[in-house]
């Protein structure tokens, strides 16, 4: 890797860690930072990096960073979020979460026609997944009624894992009959082996948590790095049975959180201690910043080289992935629960594609499949663009979203968007 890149690299973290607070009502999200560096120091910049001379680079800040976070925001999902945040994330990830994929595979029918059907089935599974990180200006914003906000984070926390069985196997699928192994034995490796080995290591990586701390022999600094271990152990022993690391990782993260938090009462242990999300912060925090980092090698190695040969299909399947496809799902899957159209169209436009399409998609792309190009031009547009349009709406809808909710609450005190207000009192 050029050691210029590694300067470039190392002064946009300082750069925006040092103006992080001071930007983070502005259009320029993070992401969008570093995607624009990536795009200036790319093939179309100062050409310091390229995909070509480090591959090996790009995979693996990529699939390192969504492993992190598949864990992290695995392990901090409680049950009773579901039941918090009622109807919303269970209907999001139930209903609006295959049929995007549904709609996706339809709408690129006619628009691709370059791939097969599976290859087309790929692209609708790839650009399904949202990112809570290209949305936190949307998740965040306190003005925005906590059923939407909490709705959209338990969402982003979860489609990831849940796309994958759907990712592994549309792969399979596709790559059948180019030397690539099949669906049966894929879903034994993937997603049985995977899964198995992913319950046993946050099973166990849990249990060794919690019997240190009931005899208080875990420093809380040390605590951090036990966690960090786990998803790595996890991915590990899944690529070597050549099963899926990232379902491994996910899955891992599940039980793990599970066990931890329901950690006996008569051990005797903090329920500080006890939160998964105490034990998985530095873990999360180290993934953010792998991720950040990611968004800048896909402006230079993966979307800058895409835009040098840019024809407009992929440009307007782009659109329509963050417009049409995401939002009538989204509406299909809310019809009758009594949100107000506003609600409902701010919930369906902030479904940000980001990291797992993009790690998606390098995984898809390292198969060699007859549609290689035109698979990567249309992930890297519609990641590209959603780093954009989101990124730059978020603060502005946001607050005109909260406006409005605030207004419409003072007339209509049962408002469907106070429920949790009403409830549960303020999160």
């Amino acid at each position: 890797m050029n050691g210029w890149a590694v300067v470039a690299a190392g002064g946009v973290v300082l750069g925006y860690g040092a103006l992080s607070r001071r930007l983070s009502n502005t259009v320029l999200s993070g992401p969008l930072v570093f995607m624009l560096v990536g795009l200036s120091i790319g093939p179309l910049g100062l050409d310091l990096l390229d995909r070509v001379k480090d591959p090996e680079v790009t995979r693996t800040l990529l699939e390192s960073a969504l492993v992190l976070l598949l864990f992290a925001d695995a392990a901090r999902i409680k049950t009773r979020d579901l039941r918090r945040e009622e109807f919303l994330p269970l209907r999001l990830l139930a209903v609006g979460l295959p049929a995007t994929m549904a709609l996706g595979w339809l709408v690129a029918w006619p628009l691709l026609p370059g791939l097969g059907v599976w290859e087309l089935a790929l692209v609708a599974v790839i650009l399904a997944p949202t990112d809570a990180a290209l949305g936190q200006q949307a998740f965040s914003n306190k003005k925005v009624p906590p059923l939407v906000r909490g709705g959209l984070t338990v969402e982003s926390g979860l489609n990831d894992g849940l796309a994958l069985p759907f990712f592994v196997l549309a792969l399979a699928a596709a790559g059948e009959g180019h030397g690539h192994p099949g669906v049966a034995e894929t879903f034994v490796r993937a997603l049985l082996l995977s899964g198995a080995i992913g319950v046993a290591a946050g099973w166990s990586g849990a249990s060794l948590l919690r019997w240190s701390l009931a005899r208080g022999w875990s420093s809380s600094d040390w605590r951090q790095f036990l966690a960090l271990v786990v998803p790595v152990i996890a991915y590990v022993l899944c690529a070597m049975g050549e099963g899926s690391g990232f379902i491994g990782a996910w899955v891992a993260g599940l039980a793990f959180g599970i066990h931890l938090r329901h950690t006996p009462v008569d051990l005797g242990i903090p329920a500080q201690d006890s939160d998964p999300a105490q034990s998985t912060r530095f873990t999360e925090r180290l993934g953010l910043l792998l991720a950040s980092l990611s968004f800048l090698v896909f402006g230079a190695v993966i979307l800058g080289p895409a835009l040098q040969h840019l024809t407009w299909r992929p440009v307007v399947y782009a659109l329509l992935s963050l417009t049409v496809i995401r939002m009538l799902p989204v509406t299909l899957a809310l019809v009758g629960t009594g949100l107000r159209p506003a609600s409902i169209a701010y919930i369906g436009w902030f479904g940000p594609r980001g990291l797992a399409s993009l790690v998606f998609g390098l995984l898809a792309l390292e198969e060699h499949l007859p549609g290689e190009t035109l698979l990567s031009e249309v992930i890297a547009v519609t990641v590209g663009l959603s780093i954009t349009l989101h990124g730059a709406s978020a603060p502005v809808l946001g607050d005109r979203y909260g406006t409005w909710f605030t207004r419409t609450l003072r007339t209509e005190p049962n408002l469907r968007e106070n429920a949790l207000a009403q409830h549960d009192g303020p999160r």
